[in-house]
C-alpha cells in the first residue's frame, strides 16, 4: 500500500494518480465485502482462501506488466474485491466458536501477525527500492509463500455449514459503536495507508526515514493488539475506544508541532497504535452476541462499513490539501469525533420507568 503511491514516478503515472488509486482498491473492497459469504458458503474456507489470494497475485502481475493509469486503476479495485474476501474468510474463521475471551484472544494474535508482516513490508522499502519491478516481485514471493499453508494443510477449517445472511431489518440489531468503529477504522486507515507515505516524504529526507515511519505507524498497531485483547473483555468496548482516540488526538498535536525526526517517530508509535485498535474492538464488539451461524454476514457488513470509509477517507483527506498539515487535520478531526460520539455512548443508559436520582 505504500510502495504504490512512491512508485508512481517510476512507471510514468502521475502522483496526482495516489488518492485514486488507494479509493479505487477500498471500493473493490467495498463491493467484494457485499459477497462473500455466498463463496464461502459454497466451497469452504480454504479454498475460498486459495482463490482469493491467487486473484490477489493476478493483479500485481498485471501491474508489472502494463504501466497505464486505466490499467492500474482496474487492478487496484480488483485486488481490493480479493483482499475483502482474504478478509472475511479469515476474520469470520478466527471468530467463529468460542466465547467473547477466546474470541478476542484470537483476533489480536492475528491482527498482530498482520501488523508485523506490514510493519516488515515497511522497512523493506528501505532495501529493496520502489523502483521498477522488483519490489513487486518481492510481494508476488511473499504473496506465493502465503499459498502454501492452505495448500499443503487441509484440515483446522471450520465445518461447511449453512451461514445465514442477515437481513436488512437485522442490520439494527448490531452495535452501533461497532458499525461507527469500522467506518472510522477506515476513514483513518485508508488515508494513512494511501496518502501518509507522500505527506511524509515532505519532511523526511529519503526513502529509508519514510519506509521508517510508516514502519512505525504498522508497529505501534502491532503492539498494542495484546492490549487490545486483555482490555477488550473486561470493560466497556466504546470506553475503550473512547480512550485510543484521545491518546490518538495528543499524537496528532505532537506530529503538528514538531520537527525532529525522533519526536515524529514517537508520535507515529502511538498515532499507529490508536488507529489500528479501532477495527479489532469494533469488530468484536458487533459479533459477542451473535450465533456462529451469523458470524460470516455479520464480519461482511463490518467489512462493508470499514471499505465504505476506506473510499472516502482519501478523498475527504485529500479535500484538506491547500492546508499546511491538511492530512494530519483530518485524521485529528475524525478522532475528536469519535472520541465524542464513543464517550456519548459508553454512558450507561438509566432505566425506562425510573427517574435517576439528582
Amino acid at each position: 500500500m505504500s510502495l504504490i503511491p512512491l512508485s508512481l514516478t517510476s512507471f510514468s503515472i502521475s502522483e496526482s494518480f495516489a488518492p485514486w488509486l488507494a479509493t479505487i482498491f477500498y471500493l473493490g473492497l467495498l463491493m467484494g465485502a457485499t459477497g462473500i459469504e455466498s463463496v464461502i458458503s459454497k466451497i469452504g474456507h480454504r479454498k475460498a482462501f486459495i482463490c482469493f489470494l491467487s486473484l490477489l497475485i493476478l493483479t500485481i502481475v498485471t501491474m508489472i506488466f502494463f504501466h497505464s493509469a486505466a490499467i492500474w486503476l482496474i487492478s487496484r479495485f480488483v485486488a481490493g474485491i480479493s483482499v475483502a474476501g482474504i478478509f472475511v474468510v479469515v476474520e469470520s474463521w478466527l471468530l467463529m466458536g468460542g466465547n467473547k475471551s477466546q474470541r478476542a484472544k484470537r483476533l489480536g494474535l492475528y491482527m498482530t501477525a498482520l501488523y508485523g508482516g506490514s510493519a516488515f513490508g515497511q522497512l523493506a522499502i528501505g532495501y529493496i527500492g520502489i523502483t521498477g519491478a522488483t519490489p513487486f516481485l518481492c510481494v508476488i514471493l511473499l504473496l506465493m509463500i502465503a499459498l502454501l499453508p492452505p495448500l499443503l494443510i487441509k484440515s483446522g477449517q471450520p465445518s461447511q455449514q449453512k451461514n445465514h445472511k442477515m437481513r436488512l431489518s437485522e442490520l439494527k440489531n448490531l452495535s452501533q459503536p461497532g458499525l461507527f468503529g469500522c467506518l472510522v477504522s477506515g476513514l483513518l486507515l485508508g488515508p494513512i495507508y494511501g496518502l501518509l507515505p507522500l505527506y511524509t516524504s515532505g519532511r523526511v529526507e529519503n526513502a529509508e526515514q519514510i519506509g521508517l515511519l510508516m514502519a512505525v505507524i504498522i508497529v505501534g498497531g502491532m503492539v498494542v493488539q495484546p492490549i487490545v485483547s486483555y482490555l477488550s473483555p473486561r470493560m466497556s468496548k466504546s470506553l475503550l475506544m473512547a480512550f485510543f482516540c484521545l491518546f490518538a488526538i495528543l499524537s496528532v498535536i505532537g506530529i503538528l508541532t514538531t520537527s525532529s525526526v525522533m519526536v515524529l517517530l514517537f508520535n507515529y508509535l502511538i498515532l499507529g497504535a490508536c488507529s489500528f485498535a479501532l477495527y479489532p474492538i469494533a469488530i468484536t464488539l458487533a459479533c459477542d452476541s451473535l450465533p456462529s451461524e451469523k458470524i460470516v454476514s455479520a464480519t461482511e457488513v463490518m467489512l462493508l462499513s470499514y471499505s465504505a470509509g476506506s473510499v472516502l477517507g482519501p478523498l475527504l483527506a485529500f479535500s484538506f490539501h491547500h492546508y499546511e498539515h491538511g492530512l494530519i487535520l483530518y485524521i485529528g478531526l475524525c478522532l475528536i469525533t469519535t472520541c465524542i460520539y464513543m464517550l456519548y455512548k459508553s454512558i450507561p443508559k438509566a432505566p425506562e420507568g425510573n427517574c435517576p436520582l439528582v
